[in-house]
């Protein structure tokens, strides 16, 4: 009996193993599901929700109707109103433009003869609300509530399909409408025509940021059209494509067709209506198909990370990051590879991809030191088309939207992402004519130049903004001296290094700043104060003060060092930095200066590399303390997640990076500080096919703290690694802490 027993329990054990065996695995999250395009959209952030695909010529989102400064990307979410949908859009920059190319479904008649005076007296206006409102990458949908009509969006590269689904037995309507602009966009030529019962084209002639930007368009939809109204600087018209500085229309679709969904696709172009065309393609109207496409889009440029944590919001954060990053510069060429010039001239990208909307003065600190490691051949591209915008005036772009120069903020920072992408082994552009394009550039008069060249330094009387503008020129020389070097021309390198030293001018060793200089080079500006702030005017620093920009010497920080007199008194005014009171003075104080820890300004990008500067004077540990306070203080999973301007992707990149431990503090360097890795574990899976992994054991919101670390094995002493180590692959592990170990990454270590 008791041999049975055993034999009968065997078999028992035996099924329940098999039974847990078959226990099924936690099916793994997709990257897409933690994103959420709505972080940014609230607060100064300047994000929109709409839908696009990584780098994508279109970006279709809900438009509110007002001109503000927190309305820059035509959304925000405080509001509830929509006045429609339109095809370009901005992500996170200081200033409004774009909207063009407005279209709104609606369920009844509207008189278009008036030129509205304010959102109030658009009769095509509807109220929605965040409750009946999604946004995924690739995908946005609304609810009309005055017209009962739902709305989705979804895009291909260069198509955008709606989908509009109305109420039975409803109107079946849509409102075109070029005349609308927002903030410093105004219309100056449109015009509209039905091609045929189901498309319409017409084109949107603009100035405003962008000076002289044209877009034409084509729409096509599912149904016929049975009548509509053609509307031209206040006359109705019912045929032909006259031109004027406003035009709409509202079409009305066939009664009898009875499925309450329509369909569009629509498609732009700089060049022509015919390129739209082009651009449209053949296809056909299946939105479903065309989402899905979009996600699995998202899915493989949202892959390149893969981050381990058991806190979902810190994914939520990290993944809606990424996403942020990856959507500008936006592709410009046509599918032919045409696009328009700001002269109007044609230009065919060969064998690249153009783009526009080009936010170098931010986007040269992390966001293109991030490209460079995912998306490498995108950033041959991007150079390319720097230089192709540099043949209009010979200059390299400083901000470039819709094809145009806007001239916005200061420096020439196209220099160090050309820089940076050669010294990171990407090639695909003539580097030649490159480094002439660069050395051009900073060899010319205009923006303050002249006075640089003529002193060494920009006088505080001669030009607004002299402190900064000087710092940033001293480094953009300093990267033009680095590829002068790379490619043997030794009188160049000896030049702009030389003049790499200007900011050796501007600091006043007696209080610790960067600070304007007079022409006669004996005398400071006065008075001083280093916690004033005067937007863009009578200032000596960009979209901030003295505390904020005195920190922009990226290429030399040892000597900054050095000028402060020695590392003790630099970490000692850099700790001050975090731990001062955060007033700022003055009767102008520029909105840009945002999230506050101190005089720490994370909300603008001049802030963003300061709190690497620590690992440079034997003190790393500070950087690991600040680098994961401003992470855990200055991004959150709300519409407010942003302190500031996301300005193309840098706001976000800032957190990728960091969160897994780098930072380009010197973006052309080709190396990335260390800080402080935020998960657990974290891998970039590079476009070579291998794999950087970075571990944090013991990693908390209290343990930042770097302990020890080893590369591939072996024990790991430095407080940078260099991007062709990165792209080797390999291990890069910490032991993390509650308390600093102050002896890491310290010159008693890091050259052992």
């Amino acid at each position: 009996m008791k041999k049975s027993y055993l034999i009968i329990l065997s078999a028992l054990l035996i099924v329940s193993c098999n039974k847990k065996t078959d226990t099924k695995p936690e099916v793994k999250r997709e990257a897409i599901s933690y994103v959420d395009p709505f972080i940014g959209t609230g607060g100064h952030g300047h994000t929109y929700p709409g839908a696009t695909v990584p780098f994508g010529m279109l970006q279709v989102s809900p438009v509110n109707g007002i001109s503000d400064w927190d309305w820059c990307s035509g959304y925000h979410y405080s509001d509830d109103i929509a006045v429609g949908f339109s095809h370009l859009s901005l992500s996170g920059t200081g200033i409004g433009d774009l909207a063009d190319i407005i279209f709104m479904p609606i369920n009844k008649t509207v008189d278009l003869t008036t030129n509205p005076i304010s959102r109030d007296s658009i009769p095509y206006r509807s109220k929605y609300s965040h409750d009946n409102e999604k946004a995924s990458p690739g995908y946005y949908q609304v609810y009309l509530e005055d017209h009962d009509v739902n709305v989705e969006l979804t895009t291909s590269k260069r198509t955008a399909y709606h989908k509009y689904t109305f109420k039975e037995g409803d109107q079946q309507s849509v409102v075109i409408d070029l005349g609308f602009a927002i903030n410093w966009d105004k219309a100056v030529a449109t015009s509209l025509k039905v091609e045929d019962r189901y498309t319409i084209s017409g084109y949107r002639h603009s100035t405003g940021w962008a000076q002289n930007q044209k877009v034409f368009f084509v729409a096509k939809f599912s149904k016929p059209i049975a009548d509509y109204k053609l509307y031209v600087d206040g006359q109705v018209f019912e045929d032909g494509d006259h031109e004027g500085v406003k035009s709409s229309i509202q079409v009305v679709f066939d009664a009898n067709e009875k499925s309450p969904e329509l369909f569009a696709k629509v498609a732009l172009s700089s060049v022509s209506i015919e390129n739209a065309k082009d651009n449209l393609g053949t296809s056909g109207f299946d939105f479903d198909q065309t989402k899905t496409a979009a996600e699995k889009l998202w899915n493989t440029a949202l892959s390149s990370f893969e981050v381990e944590t058991p806190t979902d919001s810190l994914k939520t954060i990290f993944y809606t990051a990424l996403y942020h990053t990856q959507l500008a510069p936006v592709t410009f060429s046509d599918k032919n590879g045409q696009f328009r010039m700001e002269n109007d001239s044609i230009v065919n990208a060969d064998n690249y991809t153009a783009y526009s909307t080009l936010s170098l003065w931010d986007t040269f600190r992390a966001e293109h030191p991030l490209l460079t490691m995912i998306a490498p051949d995108r950033v041959s591209d991007m150079v390319n088309s720097m230089l192709a915008y540099y043949e209009v005036r010979n200059i390299l772009p400083v901000w470039t939207l819709y094809g145009n120069e806007t001239n916005t903020m200061t420096g020439y920072h196209s220099i160090p992402v050309i820089v940076e992408a050669y010294k990171k082994g990407i090639r695909g552009f003539d580097v030649e004519r490159a480094y002439e394009a660069m050395k051009n550039t900073m060899m010319q008069d205009e923006r303050g130049l002249n006075h640089y060249k003529k002193y060494g330094y920009i006088p505080y009387s001669l030009l607004d903004e002299s402190v900064t503008i000087t710092l940033e020129y001293a480094y953009d020389d300093w990267c033009v001296a680095e590829m002068a070097k790379a490619l043997g021309k030794d009188e160049d390198y000896k030049y702009f290094s030389e003049r790499s030293k200007a900011y050796q001018h501007l600091f006043d060793n007696e209080s610790g700043f960067m600070r304007g200089k007079s022409v006669a080079g004996n005398s400071w500006n006065e008075p001083f104060d280093p916690k004033h702030s005067n937007h863009r005017e009578q200032t000596d620093y960009t979209e901030g003060n003295a505390w904020q920009h005195s920190w922009f010497v990226p290429h030399a920080v040892d000597n900054l060092i050095e000028l402060h007199g020695g590392n003790e008194k630099f970490t000692s005014r850099l700790e001050q930095l975090f731990t001062e009171s955060s007033e700022i003075t003055g009767d102008n104080i520029s909105a840009d200066i945002t999230g506050l820890i101190g005089q720490y300004a994370h909300g603008n990008e001049p802030s963003h590399h300061i709190a690497y500067m620590f690992n440079h004077a034997d003190q790393p540990w500070r950087t690991q303390y600040w680098a994961r306070h401003i992470m855990d203080t200055q991004y959150n999973t709300t519409p407010d997640g942003l302190s500031g301007n996301e300005d193309c992707g840098q706001m976000s990149a800032w957190y990728v990076l960091s969160s897994v431990g780098l930072y380009p503090m010197n973006p052309a360097s080709g190396e990335y500080e260390i800080g402080t890795p935020i998960f657990e574990k974290a891998s970039i899976n590079l476009p070579n096919k291998k794999t950087f992994v970075i571990e944090a054991e013991n990693v908390s919101d209290k343990n930042f703290y770097i302990q020890s670390a080893s590369f591939n094995g072996k024990p790991f002493h430095k407080t940078a690694i260099s991007h062709a180590d990165i792209l080797k692959g390999g291990t890069l592990r910490f032991i993390m802490g509650a308390e600093p170990n102050k002896q890491w990454g310290t010159s008693k270590t890091k050259n052992d």
